[in-house]
Protein backbone atom coordinates (compact mmCIF):
# COMPACT_ATOMS: atom_id res chain seq x y z
CA UNK A 1 0.00 0.00 0.00
CA UNK A 2 1.45 3.25 -0.91
CA UNK A 3 1.82 5.85 1.41
CA UNK A 4 -0.36 8.42 0.25
CA UNK A 5 -2.70 5.72 0.30
CA UNK A 6 -2.25 4.92 3.91
CA UNK A 7 -2.43 8.73 4.52
CA UNK A 8 -6.23 8.74 3.29
CA UNK A 9 -6.75 5.41 5.38
CA UNK A 10 -5.63 6.57 8.47
CA UNK A 11 -7.11 9.85 8.26
CA UNK A 12 -10.80 8.38 7.78
CA UNK A 13 -10.10 5.94 10.37
CA UNK A 14 -9.17 9.04 12.70
CA UNK A 15 -11.81 11.03 11.61
CA UNK A 16 -14.35 8.65 12.53
CA UNK A 17 -12.98 7.88 15.79
CA UNK A 18 -12.83 12.28 16.70
CA UNK A 19 -16.46 12.11 15.57
CA UNK A 20 -17.24 9.48 18.04
CA UNK A 21 -15.15 10.55 20.85
CA UNK A 22 -17.04 14.04 20.48
CA UNK A 23 -20.25 12.85 20.49
CA UNK A 24 -19.96 10.77 23.16
CA UNK A 25 -18.56 13.53 25.44
CA UNK A 26 -21.47 15.63 24.15
CA UNK A 27 -23.90 13.44 25.80
CA UNK A 28 -21.82 11.76 28.54
CA UNK A 29 -20.59 15.39 29.77
CA UNK A 30 -18.11 13.62 32.72
CA UNK A 31 -18.77 15.85 35.73
CA UNK A 32 -15.69 14.61 37.84
CA UNK A 33 -12.05 15.21 37.09
CA UNK A 34 -12.09 11.48 37.35
CA UNK A 35 -14.44 10.69 34.65
CA UNK A 36 -13.12 13.38 32.29
CA UNK A 37 -9.58 12.01 32.67
CA UNK A 38 -11.27 8.47 31.93
CA UNK A 39 -12.44 10.09 28.80
CA UNK A 40 -9.30 11.11 27.42
CA UNK A 41 -7.41 8.21 28.45
CA UNK A 42 -9.59 5.73 26.11
CA UNK A 43 -9.96 7.85 23.67
CA UNK A 44 -5.99 8.86 23.30
CA UNK A 45 -6.06 5.37 23.91
CA UNK A 46 -8.20 4.13 20.57
CA UNK A 47 -6.35 6.86 18.58
CA UNK A 48 -2.73 5.11 19.18
CA UNK A 49 -4.11 2.69 17.74
CA UNK A 50 -5.69 4.52 14.93
CA UNK A 51 -2.51 5.84 14.00
CA UNK A 52 -1.05 2.75 13.83
CA UNK A 53 1.78 3.76 16.76
CA UNK A 54 3.74 1.47 18.84
CA UNK A 55 3.59 2.60 22.59
CA UNK A 56 6.62 1.44 24.25
CA UNK A 57 6.50 2.49 28.69
CA UNK A 58 9.71 2.47 30.64
CA UNK A 59 9.42 2.93 34.07
CA UNK A 60 6.56 3.13 35.98
CA UNK A 61 4.21 6.48 35.35
CA UNK A 62 3.67 8.05 38.44
CA UNK A 63 -0.01 7.85 40.05
CA UNK A 64 0.15 11.43 41.53
CA UNK A 65 2.46 14.37 41.43
CA UNK A 66 3.88 16.38 39.07
CA UNK A 67 5.25 14.65 35.63
CA UNK A 68 7.57 17.14 33.46
CA UNK A 69 9.00 15.81 30.04
CA UNK A 70 10.39 17.08 27.20
CA UNK A 71 8.17 18.22 24.18
CA UNK A 72 8.39 17.20 20.71
CA UNK A 73 4.95 17.71 19.31
CA UNK A 74 0.67 17.14 20.22
CA UNK A 75 1.99 13.14 19.87
CA UNK A 76 3.28 14.11 23.21
CA UNK A 77 0.47 14.60 24.60
CA UNK A 78 -1.87 11.73 22.93
CA UNK A 79 1.24 9.12 24.22
CA UNK A 80 1.36 10.16 27.94
CA UNK A 81 -2.64 10.24 27.97
CA UNK A 82 -2.71 6.77 26.31
CA UNK A 83 -0.58 5.31 28.85
CA UNK A 84 -2.49 6.21 32.09
CA UNK A 85 -5.47 8.67 33.14
CA UNK A 86 -3.66 12.28 34.09
CA UNK A 87 -4.08 16.19 33.29
CA UNK A 88 -2.39 18.32 31.54
CA UNK A 89 -1.28 21.68 32.03
CA UNK A 90 -1.69 23.58 28.22
CA UNK A 91 -1.44 26.97 27.52
CA UNK A 92 -4.48 28.98 26.94
CA UNK A 93 -4.69 29.83 23.49
CA UNK A 94 -5.71 26.02 23.05
CA UNK A 95 -9.21 26.46 24.20
CA UNK A 96 -10.10 28.73 21.53
CA UNK A 97 -9.37 26.44 19.17
CA UNK A 98 -12.47 24.97 17.16
CA UNK A 99 -13.80 21.79 18.22
CA UNK A 100 -10.65 20.67 20.22
CA UNK A 101 -10.78 23.41 22.50
CA UNK A 102 -14.02 22.67 23.32
CA UNK A 103 -12.58 19.00 23.88
CA UNK A 104 -9.56 19.48 26.15
CA UNK A 105 -11.25 21.88 28.01
CA UNK A 106 -14.50 19.05 28.97
CA UNK A 107 -11.41 16.64 29.15
CA UNK A 108 -10.21 19.03 32.40
CA UNK A 109 -7.21 20.88 30.91
CA UNK A 110 -5.66 23.33 33.10
CA UNK A 111 -4.90 26.36 31.30
CA UNK A 112 -1.91 28.87 31.52
CA UNK A 113 -2.35 32.24 29.51
CA UNK A 114 1.66 32.90 28.97
CA UNK A 115 2.86 36.31 29.28
CA UNK A 116 0.34 37.35 31.93
CA UNK A 117 1.55 37.85 35.44
CA UNK A 118 -0.28 35.53 37.90
CA UNK A 119 -1.28 33.09 35.71
CA UNK A 120 1.05 30.26 36.70
CA UNK A 121 -0.07 31.08 40.26
CA UNK A 122 -3.67 30.76 39.31
CA UNK A 123 -2.96 27.30 37.36
CA UNK A 124 -1.57 25.59 40.59
CA UNK A 125 -5.41 25.82 41.89
CA UNK A 126 -6.56 23.36 38.54
CA UNK A 127 -3.63 21.34 39.53
CA UNK A 128 -3.61 20.57 43.51
CA UNK A 129 -7.58 20.45 42.57
CA UNK A 130 -5.91 17.41 39.95
CA UNK A 131 -3.57 15.93 42.61
CA UNK A 132 -6.47 16.24 45.07
CA UNK A 133 -8.38 13.61 42.82
CA UNK A 134 -5.87 11.33 42.66
CA UNK A 135 -4.31 12.21 38.73
CA UNK A 136 -0.91 12.99 38.27
CA UNK A 137 -0.19 16.19 36.00
CA UNK A 138 1.45 16.65 32.81
CA UNK A 139 3.33 19.64 31.29
CA UNK A 140 6.16 20.47 29.81
CA UNK A 141 8.46 23.19 30.57
CA UNK A 142 10.06 23.69 27.84
CA UNK A 143 6.98 25.99 26.74
CA UNK A 144 6.98 25.04 22.89
CA UNK A 145 8.15 21.87 21.05
CA UNK A 146 11.31 21.50 19.39
CA UNK A 147 12.62 19.09 16.14
CA UNK A 148 13.86 16.82 18.81
CA UNK A 149 17.81 17.43 18.64
CA UNK A 150 18.42 19.23 22.20
CA UNK A 151 16.09 19.94 25.10
CA UNK A 152 15.57 23.37 25.37
CA UNK A 153 15.49 25.91 28.26
CA UNK A 154 12.72 25.35 30.79
CA UNK A 155 10.23 28.06 32.11
CA UNK A 156 10.42 28.28 36.05
CA UNK A 157 6.43 29.20 36.15
CA UNK A 158 4.73 26.68 36.55
CA UNK A 159 7.61 24.22 38.34
CA UNK A 160 7.61 26.73 40.63
CA UNK A 161 3.85 26.05 41.60
CA UNK A 162 4.53 22.54 41.55
CA UNK A 163 7.04 22.49 44.23
CA UNK A 164 5.05 24.78 46.28
CA UNK A 165 2.06 22.70 46.72
CA UNK A 166 4.72 19.94 48.18
CA UNK A 167 3.95 17.46 44.78
CA UNK A 168 6.53 15.17 43.97
CA UNK A 169 8.26 16.09 40.53
CA UNK A 170 9.10 12.81 38.66
CA UNK A 171 11.10 13.50 35.22
CA UNK A 172 9.97 11.60 31.96
CA UNK A 173 11.35 11.64 28.06
CA UNK A 174 9.65 10.89 24.66
CA UNK A 175 11.62 9.66 22.18
CA UNK A 176 10.34 8.48 18.65
CA UNK A 177 12.17 6.25 16.03
CA UNK A 178 11.06 4.88 12.57
CA UNK A 179 11.83 1.36 12.73
CA UNK A 180 10.56 0.90 8.35
CA UNK A 181 11.96 2.76 5.15
CA UNK A 182 9.11 5.23 4.33
CA UNK A 183 11.11 6.44 1.60
CA UNK A 184 14.45 8.80 1.01
CA UNK A 185 13.94 12.17 2.96
CA UNK A 186 11.28 10.82 5.87
CA UNK A 187 12.99 11.45 9.63
CA UNK A 188 11.79 11.67 13.01
CA UNK A 189 12.50 15.54 12.97
CA UNK A 190 11.18 16.74 9.90
CA UNK A 191 7.78 13.95 9.89
CA UNK A 192 7.38 13.40 13.65
CA UNK A 193 8.16 16.36 15.73
CA UNK A 194 5.58 19.10 14.92
CA UNK A 195 7.93 22.37 15.66
CA UNK A 196 7.16 24.13 12.28
CA UNK A 197 5.32 25.79 10.47
CA UNK A 198 2.77 22.60 9.20
CA UNK A 199 -0.58 22.78 9.31
CA UNK A 200 -2.14 20.42 12.10
CA UNK A 201 -4.34 19.02 9.82
CA UNK A 202 -2.06 17.85 7.08
CA UNK A 203 0.89 16.98 9.83
CA UNK A 204 -1.71 14.60 11.20
CA UNK A 205 -2.13 13.39 7.61
CA UNK A 206 1.52 12.71 7.29
CA UNK A 207 2.21 10.45 10.08
CA UNK A 208 -1.21 8.45 9.80
CA UNK A 209 1.03 7.60 6.04
CA UNK A 210 4.16 5.89 7.93
CA UNK A 211 5.10 2.52 8.92
CA UNK A 212 7.20 1.89 12.02
CA UNK A 213 6.25 4.91 14.29
CA UNK A 214 7.60 3.44 17.43
CA UNK A 215 7.22 6.28 20.57
CA UNK A 216 9.13 5.32 23.99
CA UNK A 217 8.10 7.19 27.17
CA UNK A 218 10.72 6.36 29.93
CA UNK A 219 10.24 7.33 33.57
CA UNK A 220 13.27 8.35 36.11
CA UNK A 221 13.00 6.14 38.62
CA UNK A 222 12.34 8.51 41.51
CA UNK A 223 11.01 12.27 41.93
CA UNK A 224 13.74 15.04 41.32
CA UNK A 225 15.53 16.02 44.41
CA UNK A 226 15.79 19.51 44.43
CA UNK A 227 19.24 21.38 46.08
CA UNK A 228 17.44 24.46 46.61
CA UNK A 229 14.08 24.49 47.49
CA UNK A 230 11.15 26.57 45.82
CA UNK A 231 13.14 30.16 46.35
CA UNK A 232 15.64 29.35 43.51
CA UNK A 233 13.71 29.24 40.54
CA UNK A 234 16.29 29.33 37.80
CA UNK A 235 18.26 26.73 39.77
CA UNK A 236 15.35 24.41 39.74
CA UNK A 237 14.44 24.58 36.53
CA UNK A 238 18.20 23.82 35.27
CA UNK A 239 17.92 20.64 37.56
CA UNK A 240 14.68 19.78 36.21
CA UNK A 241 15.84 19.73 32.62
CA UNK A 242 18.96 17.50 33.54
CA UNK A 243 16.59 15.24 35.44
CA UNK A 244 14.87 14.86 31.91
CA UNK A 245 17.80 15.23 29.87
CA UNK A 246 19.08 11.68 31.93
CA UNK A 247 15.96 10.02 31.63
CA UNK A 248 17.09 9.98 28.34
CA UNK A 249 20.42 9.38 28.13
CA UNK A 250 19.64 6.40 30.15
CA UNK A 251 17.30 4.92 27.16
CA UNK A 252 20.63 5.50 24.74
CA UNK A 253 22.50 3.55 27.42
CA UNK A 254 20.29 0.64 27.52
CA UNK A 255 20.58 0.97 23.66
CA UNK A 256 16.76 1.98 23.01
CA UNK A 257 17.24 4.48 20.26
Amino acid sequence: MGRLLRSVRGSVKLAGLFAYASLELALKRPATRLERAEWLHRFCARAVRAMGLGVRLAGRYPQRGVVISNHLGYLDIVVFAALARCVFVSKAEIRSWPLLGWMTTLAGTVYVERGRGGSAMRAKGGMQAATQAGLPVVFFPEGTTSNGETVLKFHSGLLAQAMASGQPVTAAHVRYRLTEDNGSGVTVADDLCYWGDTSLLKHIFRIVGLRGVEVEVRFADAAIAFSEGVGRRKMAAAEARAAVLEAGADAVARGEQ
